[in-house]
């Protein structure tokens, strides 16, 4: 198997239980109107994939490997909003104004119809 494949699933697995504890955490001391524990996953991941992406491209500060582990592996379990995030971040530092917004729209109102849609096909079939 691939070494940046283990590197991706290991820090996804990371990732994935950090979530669930942060969340479980917020939710049970913390109770909000709004999704609060989601919302500080969120955050907290944007903040830490900002700070991987900003010192990989700063030269060797940090290895490639450390990177996927981190920005893919780690992030992407934590929250993919991370990425989400980093890429309309990136559009806009590149100036892709029209499609950074059309990409926020999509997939926040795109998104938001499939979850509905989702839920609405599995009350129809069962």
């Amino acid at each position: 198997m691939n070494r940046g494949l283990l590197l991706i699933g290991l820090g996804g697995g990371i990732g994935s239980i950090c979530r669930y504890l942060s969340q479980q955490y917020v939710q049970n001391n913390y109770p909000a109107s709004i999704p609060l524990g989601t919302l500080l996953v969120n955050i907290t991941g944007c903040f830490i994939i900002g700070i991987v992406y900003a010192l990989s491209e700063k030269g060797n500060l940090i290895s490639p490997e450390a990177r996927i582990f981190l920005a893919t592996g780690f992030c992407g379990g934590f929250t993919t909003y991370s990425s989400f995030a980093y890429e309309n971040v990136s559009m806009v530092l590149d100036g892709e104004f029209y499609y950074t917004a059309l990409y926020l729209l999509i997939s926040v109102f795109i998104g938001f119809g499939a979850v509905h849609a989702g839920i609405l096909f599995t009350k129809l079939i069962s």
